[in-house]
């Protein structure tokens, strides 16, 4: 019997939270040293919190980036801005630090106050970031900062996330502030270094409700309305089987659309990080939906997960929406329009209801075993053999034999093999003799990559 929970990143945590359109993101991205966080001057771009790992003077901890919170008592605040409100107080229970980011170049603002209302009735520690400080004058600075020193949560920093000014000052503090409360002091874990799911699709086939309920909690942001999801969003999560216990790490990742000129720059950015993060799993599972046909999208979301080297799990979801006529013409479309991922199993499932979404978890398991397996070279050489006398390959060029001395696997995750050959088999060979290896080996859910070796003793 499958079963499973979320757990927090080990090591020490920093949340980055603030009112919307104050550089928190950028501030992240700054932190991490790369352009981990998508950033525009926009408010609302960055929505479901996210981790990103960063290290300063030999200290490692995790960057938590946030969306814009407000208060619930504005009249402009949106059902959209109280779920993004909602995530960035999730991030305080995650945190040994809090960074209250504010404006420098507009003052303080009623939902600052708000901001920092809150921080105080939830009793977080925290520490006052004066942001885009490049933007005030020398002079100004200090009744900006005597501001600042009123809201009550201590001495404030002056910075430009954008430029760097104060950054290092900042760092600094910080490192200080996680050591006094001995966040170092706990069990290091690279979470990046744990094995990743990539939830792969075309926007709201169910993703990030499929995410929630492996998560076992509302952890990311689900809405009708296509491209919620902007930045990947992972979490880990261990699953208990009857073999033991796996730690993985579970990517929602936004919807990659079908025509790439109509997107806007968000969302542009957001399909990026969604093929950066696909490189970055082990297995992907490419969700659908059952109930419409699978289409040109489809396939070619297929095709990036095939061509990127990843396992694979095919995922109708809403399987209990669809009757047993719209079952079978889908299993159809599957074998006429995705026939390159044959290798891949198919889970069906219900996100909603959580039907069929334990047994995905063998499916990913399994695959991921697979695209990491190796056969020795003598089991190789005996099976090639035995392919070789079943079907003999044809004659190659201007009628010479063609001989196919020996194979070997030189790599693994993705399954890489070299084949000797006095001169180039037909692709069609190559495919019957990849039929045959998984025949003979279970590669289910994997691509296995076949390599020719020309000999050149026998180019002569």
């Amino acid at each position: 019997m499958r079963s499973w929970k979320a757990r927090q990143v080990g090591g020490a945590t920093v949340a980055i939270v603030g009112r919307p359109n104050v550089g928190k993101s950028t501030l992240v991205n700054r932190i991490v040293g790369r352009k981990d966080a998508i950033v525009q001057e926009l408010p609302g771009v960055t929505r479901d919190r996210s981790f990103h790992p960063a290290e300063w003077l030999g200290n490692h901890f995790t960057v938590i980036d946030t969306g814009g919170w407000t208060p619930n008592w504005s009249p402009e605040r949106t059902r959209m801005d109280a779920l993004i409100s909602a995530q960035a107080e999730e991030s305080l229970t995650e945190a040994d630090l809090v960074l209250f980011l504010m404006d420098a170049s507009v003052g303080i603002t009623s939902d600052d106050e708000a901001v920092a209302n809150w921080l105080r009735s939830a009793g977080a520690p925290v520490r006052l970031v004066l942001n885009k400080a490049d933007h005030v004058k020398e002079l100004e600075r200090g009744a900006v900062l005597a501001e600042a020193w009123s809201l009550g949560l201590g001495e404030p920093y002056l910075m430009s996330a954008l430029h760097g000014m104060g950054s290092g000052d900042l760092l600094d503090m910080v490192v200080a502030e996680l050591t006094a409360a001995g966040a170092f002091d706990r069990p290091k874990e690279d979470a990046f270094a744990v094995p990743g799911i990539a939830l792969i699709g075309r926007p709201n086939v169910g993703k990030s409700s499929l995410f929630n309920f492996m998560v076992g909690h509302e952890r990311v942001i689900v809405d009708d309305v296509p491209g919620t999801t902007r930045d990947p969003v992972d979490t880990l999560i261990e699953v208990a089987g009857e073999t033991g216990t796996r730690t993985w790490r579970l990517i929602d990742t936004a919807g990659l659309r079908k025509n790439q000129g109509a997107l806007d720059s968000t969302e542009f950015y957001s399909t990026v990080r969604t093929r950066k993060q696909l490189e970055r799993a082990s297995v992907a599972c490419l969700l659908f939906d059952a109930s419409e046909p699978i289409g040109q999208q489809e396939q070619k979301l297929a095709r990036e997960i095939a061509d990127s080297g990843r396992a694979v799990v095919l995922v109708p979801n809403k399987w209990d929406r669809v009757d047993e006529d719209r079952q079978h013409e889908m299993l159809r479309e599957r074998e006429r329009l995705l026939g390159f991922l044959h290798y891949a199993p198919m889970r069906r499932i219900s996100a909603i209801s959580g039907r069929g979404v334990g047994r995905l978890f063998d499916d990913i398991a399994l695959a991921e075993q697979h695209w990491h397996q190796r056969i020795p070279t003598a089991r190789l050489n005996t099976w090639l053999t035995d392919a070789l006398t079943a079907t003999p390959p044809p004659l190659g060029q201007n009628h010479r034999p063609l001989k196919i001395r020996y194979i070997t696997q030189v790599s693994a995750a993705p399954p890489t093999f070299r084949l000797f050959c006095n001169q180039r088999p037909s692709d069609q060979y190559v495919r019957y003799l990849e039929r045959k290896l998984r025949e003979t080996f279970d590669f289910t859910g994997t691509p296995l990559r076949m390599k020719v070796v020309i000999k050149q003793r026998e180019q002569q």
